[in-house]
């Protein structure tokens, strides 16, 4: 037997071509192959190698970037034969004939960014370990190219190129974990939003659960993402005004009361309607402070304030402005029409921000 020669009998028709290149040798035993022609065919110098525990490489070159993925999910993956043996991809559905699955594992950090098109990520081939990430529980230790993150909270995985992978924000935090250049870390929360992978809100949640902003070249890359993600939900504010049709408010303003006090900052107003849009983006930075009651309770004390005059607040986040641009547009279209039908506002003064 060589690494040519075909296996039996289970077909292999519904893995791709890296998948049929690596195999646990519960696979192998499937196919007919014994632990003894394993062990041979493994020999230093043979056709095949091991290239985790469990997990064969059926070819003596080094394993592409693919055929390493693969080999690291079916290593940390759920076996349907227990802990003690390498998982097993299952075999998919008729309708979904390429894409197996691999039970409770994911490809994280940054392996997973990289699949995600960071381009501020490294290549595959460039990463030593390869982050796996796996249920607290599972009894499995890093080896080799493989490194065993553990969560208590599996996230949903998303399928990149038929591998399972961790959403942006568990990849972000699972990768800043490890990284203590300032300026790396920067780079990959800022492209998460300035690359529309994520809003600002669930990468800090990540963050924060992972225990992560008690690092201070973290908490500056977090000061510079949260700007970000403002300056990008502005931009897409100001394309909703222009693309749908809405009549041009006033921009970045402060409202007050003739001689009274100030009332707070808008990022639209419309005088004659007395409707403001608002930005809701103190979710992100709720938290990275200690006083997060007292900065809910303001943020509401403004809006009933304002409403207690009359005028109508709408709050946007930027998750919204980027899913259900053409929705929020319609939603303060219908504040405007509705107007007519209030009783006039109290007259207010409108300063520049």
């Amino acid at each position: 037997m060589n690494h040519d020669t075909p296996l039996s009998p289970r077909p292999l028709r519904h893995l791709c071509e890296a998948q049929r290149r690596v195999l646990t040798t519960t696979q192998l035993r499937a196919h007919g192959v014994s632990a003894a022609e394993v062990n041979e065919q493994c020999r230093p110098g043979g056709p095949w190698q091991q290239i985790l525990p469990g997990v064969c490489l059926l070819h003596p070159g080094p394993p592409t970037g693919e055929e390493r993925l693969h080999a690291i999910l079916l290593y940390a993956g759920r076996s349907p034969m227990g802990e003690t043996a390498p998982g097993v991809p299952v075999q998919p559905s008729a309708d979904e004939p390429h894409r197996p699955t691999y039970a409770d594992a994911m490809i994280t950090g940054l392996a997973a960014l990289t699949l995600h098109g960071f381009a501020s990520a490294p290549p595959l081939l460039s990463l030593d370990r390869i982050d796996v990430l796996v249920p607290r529980l599972r009894r499995l230790r890093s080896t080799g190219c493989a490194r065993i993150v553990r969560t208590a909270s599996l996230p949903a995985p998303e399928q990149v190129t038929g591998v399972p992978v961790a959403p942006v924000p568990r990849a972000l935090a699972d990768a800043v974990a490890d990284i203590v250049d300032a300026n790396v870390v920067r780079r990959l929360l800022t492209e998460a939003v300035r690359g529309g992978h994520c809003e600002p809100a669930a990468v800090v949640r990540e963050l924060t659960q992972a225990r992560l902003l008690s690092r201070p070249h973290v908490v500056d890359a977090v000061d510079s993402l949260l700007a970000e993600g403002r300056s990008i939900a502005e931009d897409r504010l100001y394309r909703m005004v222009r693309d749908h049709g809405l009549p041009d408010p006033v921009w970045n303003v402060d409202l007050r009361l003739p001689g009274g006090p100030h009332l707070g900052g808008l990022d639209a107003y419309w005088p004659e309607q007395a409707v403001a849009v608002e930005l809701d983006t103190r979710a992100p930075r709720q938290d990275l402070r200690q006083d997060d009651d007292a900065l809910w309770s303001e943020y509401a004390r403004k809006r009933e304030h304002l409403e207690r005059l009359g005028i109508t607040v709408v709050h946007i986040t930027p998750k919204k402005l980027r899913d259900a641009l053409e929705q929020q547009a319609t939603v303060v279209r219908t504040a405007l029409m509705a107007s007519s039908d209030r009783d006039p506002a109290a007259y207010v003064v409108v300063l520049p921000r």
